[in-house]
């Protein structure tokens, strides 16, 4: 239990945590898997999670490890298909291919499927910066007056988005 939990759960209405059982487990699966788009190790986490906060023991990681198998297995949870989605919404987005490779890491996919779902997206990385810049109203998407100052700064805001210095610089070409 984290010390966020242990606070809430103080006083005289707290409830003890609920022990999930195989079928209870298999049953909130589904209910997150029926609401959000997942990976694989994040179904994963948020099962073994769910355990932790209950009086389970420890073997019952192999229960966790059946009832992810079994999402795969009914097509609930699809790594690549996830992995293609979200590099598609990251990159409408504006955000550059190495903050959205990092974000898919994050979620658990492999590097190859990564690259797979990055280069299936038809947006291309300049497309990307543009995209952002105008969502963030940087450069010549600003009211301000450039100066040099400004000018670092916006470059900076999208290599921290994950874009090339190269991709960086062609959005501020016709900004002086």
């Amino acid at each position: 239990m984290t010390v966020a939990q242990s606070w809430r759960m103080t006083g005289k209405h707290a409830k003890a945590p609920k022990a999930y059982d195989a079928v209870g487990l298999e049953r909130l699966a589904m209910h997150y898997v029926a609401r959000y788009a997942t990976s694989e190790t994040r179904l994963r986490g948020y099962l073994l999670r769910k355990l932790t906060m209950g009086d389970e023991p420890e073997s019952s990681a192999l229960i966790v490890a059946t009832i992810v198998a079994k999402m795969v297995r009914l097509g609930f949870v699809d790594d690549p298909a996830y992995a293609e989605m979200r590099a598609g919404a990251l990159l409408r987005r504006g955000y550059g291919a190495r903050r959205v490779a990092g974000a898919l890491r994050e979620a658990g996919i492999s590097a190859d499927v990564v690259h797979t779902a990055i280069e299936a997206v038809p947006i291309s990385s300049s497309e990307a910066a543009e995209r952002y810049a105008k969502r963030r109203r940087i450069g010549p998407y600003s009211d301000a007056i450039p100066t040099r100052e400004l000018r670092q700064r916006a470059i900076a805001k999208l290599l921290r988005a994950g874009h090339s210095y190269d991709d960086s610089l062609a959005v501020f070409n016709g900004w002086e």
